[in-house]
């Protein structure tokens, strides 16, 4: 197990780990007397959600059930960082600490993959854990390799194993995961059972040499297995919800992003643009959201008057800008590597140009308020949520709980925290 074999060394805080194991080997967490129900809360992360793409499809009625959740709740931007990629944004999230603080500045880290063994700062689930709560993890990028927790966890982005020895952006099928892809590892085989040899992640888009001449035949391929990968992750999240239902769940899909990538509905004057490529599936990106609008239905189900629901993604994604891509001092590598024909992407300088997405539903959030400029940002959804449990914000966060959310939000004790 990384972090507990050798990952513990690593952290800063290396009490909150060793309390954690300790805690559910002896049995003593604590939990809430039969009267005290604690908060049901889930989290949907959609990896470069694009308020570009959705609005359109939301004006057209395509989004049934993306826009009964907006109309139910709160909705907006979410500030990201800069030059935002998944890993480094989702810790940020999760310990609502910068980059440099946790650990996590990329896929890359001093030249390794970036792995929960880097992390320096306590995450939301191990802090939720400790304090009784159960947790249910799937499909979060740099969560791997799995950590213990009071519940389960089933790594997603960087998992490294057969094929995909680095993690970056390949997808190994849980049986060829080299290393530890879930807790606790007795769950391996009733997954197998019920949900089958599912692929951890959304696999990388096929290279330059791949498409020549072929370019028909090399999308409608890889969508395919797209498709595949989300009927698998949509069939996991159901029978996670189904079957282990926990106090905080939070289910993460990376498809979006890669295809938006690639095949963003850019126009002949954009960067990049390709007319044998990109003629080719021009609703290829929209669809994603018409498909993940059927994956939220299902989830949805679960979803009840005393539930929280938050949608988030950790940045939006934008067509490539010629006249910034040109200039030689300006960071213009994209954080996908390799020679795969990218014409839109996330990892602007500036995150304000690529913001997240910020959705909530639930008791006493107010219902079909829009939050202006930059309301919310990726350090706020930890304070948030452990103010639900009334749960302490530890001082090290930077983050804020979202009160302007919610009509009337109970004040739970926290520790001062600087913005």
């Amino acid at each position: 197990m990384g972090l507990v074999s050798g990952g513990i060394a690593m952290l800063c805080d290396k009490k909150f780990l060793i309390g954690v194991v300790a805690a559910l080997l002896i049995g003593v967490i604590p939990v809430c007397s039969q009267t005290e129900s604690r908060p049901h809360v889930i989290i949907v992360g959609v990896n470069g959600m694009e308020w570009d793409i959705i609005r359109p499809l939301l004006l057209k009625g395509e989004l049934h059930n993306f826009a009964e959740v907006i109309q139910r709740g709160v909705y907006g931007k979410m500030k990201t960082l800069s030059a935002p990629n998944c890993p480094k944004v989702y810790s940020s999230i999760a310990t609502s600490t910068p980059p440099e603080e946790n650990g996590i500045t990329g896929f890359v880290v001093a030249g390794k993959t970036a792995s929960t063994d880097m992390l320096k700062r306590e995450p939301l689930w191990s802090i939720l854990s400790k304090h009784g709560v159960t947790v249910g993890m799937a499909n979060v990028p740099a969560t791997f390799p799995v950590m213990p927790l009071n519940g389960y966890m089933i790594s997603g982005m960087l998992t490294r194993g057969k094929g995909c020895e680095d993690g970056i952006l390949c997808s190994p099928k849980l049986s060829e995961v080299k290393g530890e892809a879930v807790y606790p590892s007795s769950m391996i085989a009733e997954l197998e059972m019920n949900v089958g040899d599912f692929w951890i992640d959304c696999s990388r888009m096929p290279a330059a040499e791949e498409l020549k001449g072929k370019e028909a035949e090399a999308i409608d391929h890889w969508l395919q297995q797209v498709s595949q990968v989300r009927a698998q992750q949509a069939k996991l999240f159901d029978y996670l919800l189904s079957h282990h239902r926990t106090d905080f769940t939070m289910l993460v899909q990376s498809c979006e992003d890669r295809v938006g990538h690639w095949l963003y509905p850019i126009q002949p004057y954009n960067a990049g643009y390709d007319s044998t490529l990109h003629s080719v599936r021009v609703d290829a990106f929209p669809d994603q959201y018409r498909a993940f609008d059927q994956v939220l239905g299902k989830i949805l189900q679960y979803v009840d008057r005393n539930t929280y629901l938050f949608i988030i993604s950790d940045h939006g994604i934008k067509p490539l800008r010629e006249f910034e891509e040109g200039r030689r001092l300006y960071h213009s590598a994209h954080d996908h590597g390799g020679n795969t024909p990218i014409i839109a992407k996330h990892d602007f300088e500036d995150g304000d140009d690529v913001p997240g997405i910020f959705i909530a539903i639930g008791p006493n959030i107010k219902r079909d308020v829009r939050l202006m400029g930059f309301t919310v940002s990726v350090f706020d959804i930890a304070p948030t949520i452990l103010n639900l449990y009334g749960v302490a914000q530890p001082t090290q966060m930077k983050g804020r709980v979202l009160s302007e959310i919610f009509e009337n939000l109970r004040s739970q004790p926290a520790e001062p925290s600087v913005r």
